[in-house]
């Protein structure tokens, strides 16, 4: 199974507002660059569809390793969030209805084709792809 990594960031002006989302996929000593924008959305929203993307844009099964400034995309992998929220009708803790619920679920699909880690990096920090992810997502709000 290829071994793949993907670093991905969303932004918006404003919350909401215009937004942007980025990914870089690598695999061995290729690199790819994929973003897009929506005229109206929310930073949550464009983090979540910069993994879709990002994962959509594979052509098979992978082993990925998923880079994201986002604690609300990674934690709901790691903490098992998204797990719970289906098990419970896609409900939080609360019974309250689980924000961007599309979103998760085409995210959650896409997860079963590939193997998939999470991995959290720290925003706007020294990292070279999470910073290059940012500044893609933000050249695409500035399309709008």
């Amino acid at each position: 199974m290829d071994k793949i990594t993907i670093y991905t960031d969303g932004a918006c002006s404003g919350n909401p507002g215009p937004g942007g989302w980025a990914a870089i996929l690598m695999y061995k000593e290729h690199k790819k660059e994929i973003s897009g924008h929506a005229k109206d959305s929310t930073n949550n929203i464009m983090e979540i569809t910069a993994v879709i993307e990002g994962l959509k844009a594979l052509k098979r099964p992978c082993e990925v390793e998923v880079y994201s400034d986002s604690s609300y995309v990674v934690n709901a992998f790691k903490n098992d969030w998204i797990e719970n929220w289906k098990s419970n009708g896609w409900r939080t803790a609360n019974k309250n209805p689980v924000k961007n619920q599309e979103l998760w679920e085409e995210l959650y699909e896409l997860i079963k084709v590939h193997k998939v880690e999470f991995i959290k990096v720290k925003g706007h920090g020294d990292n070279e792809y999470n910073n290059r992810c940012d500044e893609l997502a933000r050249m695409e709000i500035e399309k709008k």
